[in-house]
């Protein structure tokens, strides 16, 4: 059965916005059937419908009589600085209402006008200062005294120890990340190792080695877990030596004879730096005079990584003479021969420089050091040309500050930071019109020298300062180390040594005079046998009396000395008493008795004093001698009847 369509009087039913425009010209009386939408714009007008009438039932819920979005406001600025100096208290009202503290000053504007928050800068810079704000910055003069002040008192020089390495120059110094040892190596090829736990007042070293042969140690750093250290020296391998001093690893050495130093295998001139990578396990830097600077990884992979030239103002090669890692390794710096500064970023390719500075130094002065700040946005460089400067990463095309006259004899001279980074530390070589020299406290935010410690009639080399143990180590010309610190803000380290007293070993002695032997002298002719100490030692070392030998332990058994008679008290007893005075098992007892009879007679003890009045005489049966005749006949046994 068909059938047909239905359509509707009057009813105008438009669900799209064509049919709503032909909707607006229809007229009352056309009349239109449903047509097919698609579901999304069906879904997006219920959406809308139903948005409508939750809005409208909530403005009859709580009396709003325009709900909805408001246009933004258009501020002007000058009609909001205009309002806000008509809207400023005065000072005679502030301070009334400071007396009063009963009246508030009351605003009230339009919710137009009404201005939240500060109040601009324009508006009150042209009102006169007032007697708080004049002493508001003289006290600004005293915090900048006070915080003098602090930075004098945080430099850790209340007391100080000297550690001997040497007759030579310490051309290198390390600490572990614990602060618990101390590696200094010198230019007479020996490394000494440190322990502040095991050391005493005499501050001593430990152990002492060559771990390069007749080659001066340069460097040493310890890894960031403690473990091993870097070993720079002036050979062309670098080593990896254990917290023993037992290598572990020594680098490759490349070719000579090729040209391209990409292409060897490790470095073919002599070290001048190196340094482990900040938080990266078994990843270490060096540079040499080659013109390169190596990146390796791994300790049983002993070929580098990576390979970076250093390259002058007209392309040719240049050897960099410091380098080091910012603390979070994105960069690598290094200090070159010809008085540049050159950084590259470790997350890119390694063929051009991210910042080169041709002008940092004077050129052919080596640039010593090369050192970042723990918060890793300044840098500073310390050079042989008798200069420090300080730089800013943001701009690297001038330095922020240089310090000059710091004379400077050794190509491995550094500089630190403090451990809070406003403090920067170094030393001088000594001249010829000076007596001592010095270590130099700048300010690295006001440039200002804070103090100079005199240290030795030497050169100082190498500084560094502890972060964990906040002490101040400084190796100097002479083969001396001396340490630094604050009796109260210093922890462990030199503290540890100090207070233990030094105590002198007694050497065995040998006795080498010639001796005359006459064995038939008279006694009193007679020369005795000289002994060595050690002998003498050890005899009285087996002497239970003199040695104080204490009481050997118990076998078996338990309760004191007792037990080393038996596990029991009645043991102890019958061991010590009753087999002390043992009898004879074939001994008649009877005789054991009476042999103590006329010794009991005739000085009675025990129970005849006691009844010697009323005590029958004793009277015993003899024994019969076999050889006398019995006159008695022998008793004879009844017979049974």
């Amino acid at each position: 059965m068909q059938r047909g369509k239905i359509a509707f009087g009057k009813i105008n039913l438009s669900l799209t916005a064509t049919d709503s425009k032909a909707s607006g010209n229809a007229g009352a009386g056309t009349s239109m059937g449903f047509k097919k939408i698609d579901k999304e714009q069906m879904q997006r007008k219920v959406e809308e419908i139903s948005g409508d009438l939750e809005s409208q039932n909530l403005k009859e819920i709580m009396g709003i009589t325009s709900f909805g979005r408001k246009a933004a406001k258009i501020f002007d600025i000058n009609e909001q600085i205009a309002k806000a100096k008509e809207a400023a208290p005065t000072h005679t009202q502030i301070t009334n209402a400071e007396l009063s503290k009963d009246n508030a000053l009351e605003v009230e504007e339009d919710d137009d006008s009404e201005i939240i928050g500060p109040l601009p800068t324009i508006a009150l810079s042209n009102s006169q200062p007032t007697k708080d704000e004049e002493r508001d910055e003289g006290s600004g003069d005293e915090e900048s005294d006070e915080d003098e002040l602090d930075l004098f008192k945080s430099i850790p020089n209340t007391h100080e120890v000297k550690m001997q390495h040497g007759n030579k120059a310490i051309l290198a110094l390390a600490g572990d990340p614990a602060g618990a040892r101390l590696a200094s190596g010198s230019i007479d090829y020996d490394m000494c190792f440190w322990d502040f736990a095991g050391m005493d007042s005499s501050m001593r070293s430990f152990r002492t080695l060559q771990p390069c042969d007749n080659y001066p140690i340069r460097g040493l750093q310890y890894s960031i877990t403690g473990d091993v250290i870097l070993v720079i020296s002036g050979n062309a391998q670098a080593k990896v030596l254990d917290r023993d001093g037992f290598e572990k690893m020594e680098c490759v050495k490349g070719d000579q004879y090729i040209s391209d130093m990409s292409q060897t295998k490790g470095h073919t001139a002599q070290l001048t730096a190196g340094c482990w990578h900040p938080f990266t396990k078994e990843e270490f830097l060096t540079a040499a005079l080659d013109g390169t600077l190596r990146i390796w990884k791994g300790l049983r992979n002993k070929e580098q990584n990576t390979v970076i030239k250093t390259r002058a103002q007209g392309g040719l090669k240049t050897s960099a003479s410091s380098c080091g890692y910012n603390r979070d390794a994105t960069l690598i710096a290094a200090g070159c021969i010809d008085g540049s500064l050159q950084t590259w970023d470790t997350r890119k390719m390694f063929v051009n420089t991210t910042h080169c500075v041709r002008g940092a130094h004077q050129k052919n002065c080596e640039i010593t050091s090369v050192m970042f700040s723990y918060l890793g946005h300044l840098i500073a460089t310390r050079s042989n040309d008798e200069t420090m400067k300080l730089w800013e990463l943001r701009y690297l095309k001038e330095p922020l500050h240089t310090w000059s006259n710091l004379f400077s004899r050794y190509d491995t001279t550094d500089c630190c930071f403090s451990p809070d980074d406003r403090l920067l530390v170094t030393g001088e070589s000594l001249s010829k019109s000076q007596q001592q020299a010095n270590i130099y406290f700048y300010n690295v935010q006001t440039f200002d020298e804070v103090k100079r410690i005199p240290v030795t009639d030497s050169h100082i080399i190498k500084t560094l300062w502890h972060p964990k143990l906040n002490q101040l180590f400084v190796g100097c010309g002479n083969g001396v180390i001396k340490c630094y610190y604050d009796e109260r803000r210093s922890f462990r380290g030199a503290k540890l040594c100090v207070v233990k007293t030094y105590r002198k070993k007694k050497h065995a002695e040998i006795m080498g005079v010639s001796q005359i032997i006459t064995p038939h002298a008279l006694p009193m002719f007679r020369q005795e046998k000289s002994r060595s100490s050690r002998k003498k030692v050890e005899k009285e070392r087996l002497d239970p009396v003199k040695s104080h030998r204490p009481d050997l332990p118990i076998t078996s058994g338990q309760g004191g000395r007792v037990a080393s008679s038996g596990g029991t008290l009645s043991s102890y007893v019958i061991r010590n008493l009753g087999l002390s005075k043992r009898v004879d098992d074939d001994q008649d007892p009877r005789e054991a008795i009476l042999k103590y009879a006329k010794e009991a007679e005739e000085n009675p003890y025990w129970i005849a004093p006691a009844y010697k009045k009323t005590q029958p005489k004793p009277v015993f049966s003899e024994p019969v001698d076999p050889n006398e005749e019995q006159n008695e006949p022998s008793l004879k046994k009844a017979k049974k009847e």
